[in-house]
């Protein structure tokens, strides 16, 4: 049985999970198939366990907020003569419980049992819960 492992990501100079869905629906139009991609430098070594049913999680202003499934990786060349990575996701974000995380450069893996839990049908219109307030909660096991 294969393992699988998910991405997390910045989503930089987003204010909110609708300003990152606003931006995807212009990587859409741009695609051959309807799937947004974020293009990156590196190319994950784990790809079979991404592929394995992985996920991104996307981090907005510090906070981990949404996820969307990693439908495959294609290979992207750039106009610099580069190789590079385009992750292709699903269509939908899925909100996820508020979860604070530092700042990083690129993406991380992250594991299934280290990843927020979806948030239940309905509470996607919630507004995330203060970081300070989020943070104390994951510390004492409450997410």
């Amino acid at each position: 049985m294969s393992k699988t492992v998910n991405l997390i990501k910045l989503s930089v100079g987003t204010e909110d999970v609708a300003g990152l869905a606003a931006w995807q629906a212009t990587r859409r139009a741009q695609s051959d198939d309807g799937y947004p991609q974020h293009v990156t430098r590196m190319w994950p070594k784990r790809e079979s366990e991404i592929l394995n049913g992985g996920s991104i999680y996307w981090v907005i202003k510090g906070v981990i907020l949404a996820r969307q499934e990693i439908v495959r990786l294609d290979e992207y060349n750039s106009a610099d003569g580069i190789r590079r990575c385009a992750i292709v996701c699903d269509n939908p974000l899925i909100r996820v419980a508020a979860t604070p995380r530092r700042a990083f450069q690129g993406w991380r893996y992250l594991t299934p049992e280290d990843a927020p839990i979806d948030l239940p049908e309905g509470r996607d219109d919630e507004e995330p819960l203060p970081a300070a307030l989020s943070e104390a909660l994951a510390a004492i096991g409450v997410r």
